[in-house]
Parts: structure tokens; C-alpha cells; sequence
């Protein structure tokens, strides 16, 4: 049975192609681990219905989450919720992660083999925002936008989105087709973009999704980050973060 919102999100238009969301998203890699153990899957859906609830409408994930597991989660909750009244956001590009190497593909025939498996993972027809996770510098952009392009005019992704991108990066492929969308980390901590990012983003009509608003968590209160499990990413990340901190200081 399909929830029924009881709070509204005010909206936002990411981007000048009409694409509007909940000014507040919900990020859904938390779900199946990375910052704490895997929720049961039926915790998972009640929490995704749960956000629904509350006015949320903008969900994210990636194909990376799990892997896999995340957007199997996420399509289960879909199925339970108004599909029309959902916009959702996965990405492609990170083929896996070894230590601290991140290995990435933007070629055209990866582009379109993700986001097959993207679509029949989370059991829908189309996907509302299709991100590149992360570049690959070897593959031309325009190779990989021309085939999200192609994506696009075939009804199956509707906007296209980039993930850290430079600068250059993303204005070569606006040129090929509009961006609608830039996921880039922006909090108090990190603001790195405000500088070139940000202005050109305004300049080409793109909108901006920051993600980790909050610090991945630093930032909600000491609650959150005492109860933070030993075995977390954030336990890394934080120690990390203050290192480097520490050095620039």
C-alpha cells in the first residue's frame, strides 16, 4: 500500500531542464553498511517509507552501495510507494574499491551495461537522475555523455548528473548535453567548491547536491558521534579528517 504524505518538504528545481525535488533528500547507502552494520531489509523499506512520509520525494543510491544490495533495497521500497510522486537518484562509474584505490569506467559500453542492470535491480523503467559516480580520466567525457545521451533520448534515464567533477570536466560535458545535477561533498568542514564550483554551476544553470551536509555525522550533536561503532568508516574517515587538519594547521 502506497504511503500518504503527512509533511510537506519545501521543493527545488535542480538544474534549468524543470527537474524539481524535496529540498531535503534522503541518502540511502547507510542502509546496507559503510557507516554501520546493514539494517534488516524490512527496517530498511519502513525507513525509506518512513522519510516518504515525512515529505521527503528524493531518494539517492548507487549501484557501488552494497554493492548491489542497496538498490535491490531501495527498488523493494519503491514498490510500495507512488512511484510518479518519487524521484530517484543512482549512480554508475565506481567498479570497486580495493584499500584506497577506487577503480572507475566511463567508457560508453560500461555506461549502458550499469544502467541496464541499474533499472532491472530497482524494478523500475526509468531512472530520474543518473550520475557518473566518479571520472575516468581515460575515457573521453564526451564519449560517456554521448552515451547518456543516447540513454536519455531512449526514455530511460531523464537528467544527468556528475559527481566530482573539476571544473573542465564539467563543462566539456554540459557542451554535449545539459547537466542537470552536480553531487559534490559541501559542509562546514569542506568547502572546497565554493570557489570555482559553485560559480559555474550558476553560470550553466546546474544545480548542486551536496552530500554530507552534516560532516558524515559530525556535525549532529555528540550523541551521534559517541555512538558511532568501532568497525565504522567514520571511525577512519574522522581520524583522517582531523589528521589532516592537524597538519595544515
Amino acid at each position: 500500500m502506497a504511503e500518504e504524505q503527512t509533511i510537506q518538504i519545501p521543493r527545488v528545481r535542480l538544474g534549468s531542464q524543470g527537474f524539481e525535488v524535496s529540498k531535503l533528500g534522503f541518502g540511502c547507502m547507510g542502509l546496507t553498511g559503510i557507516y554501520n552494520a546493514p539494517v534488516p531489509e524490512e527496517l530498511g523499506i519502513s525507513i525509506i517509507k518512513y522519510a516518504f512520509n515525512k515529505g521527503i520525494t528524493f531518494f539517492d543510491t548507487s549501484d557501488v552501495y552494497g554493492p548491489h544490495t542497496n538498490e535491490v533495497l531501495v527498488g523493494k521500497a519503491l514498490k510500495q510507494l507512488p512511484r510518479d510522486k518519487v524521484q530517484l537518484a543512482t549512480k554508475f562509474g565506481i567498479v570497486k574499491i580495493e584499500n584506497t584505490q577506487v577503480v572507475v569506467n566511463g567508457t560508453p559500453e560500461y555506461v549502458r551495461s550499469c544502467c541496464e542492470a541499474s533499472l532491472k535491480r530497482l524494478g523500475v523503467d526509468y531512472i530520474d537522475l543518473y550520475y557518473q559516480h566518479r571520472i575516468d580520466t581515460t575515457a573521453p567525457i564526451e564519449d560517456t555523455m554521448e552515451e547518456l545521451k543516447k540513454l536519455v533520448n531512449e526514455g530511460k534515464i531523464k537528467y544527468i548528473g556528475l559527481s566530482e567533477a573539476s571544473p573542465n570536466t564539467i563543462r566539456r560535458a554540459h557542451a554535449v548535453h545539459p547537466i542537470t545535477a552536480i553531487q559534490m561533498e559541501w559542509s562546514l568542514w569542506t568547502r572546497e567548491i565554493e570557489e570555482e564550483i559553485v560559480p559555474l554551476c550558476r553560470e550553466l544553470g546546474i544545480g548542486i547536491v551536496p552530500y554530507s551536509p552534516l560532516g558524515r555525522g559530525f556535525f549532529g550533536g555528540r550523541g551521534v558521534v559517541e555512538s558511532i561503532p568501532a568497525n565504522s568508516f567514520l571511525v577512519t574517515y574522522a581520524t583522517q579528517r582531523f589528521h589532516v587538519l592537524a597538519f595544515q594547521f
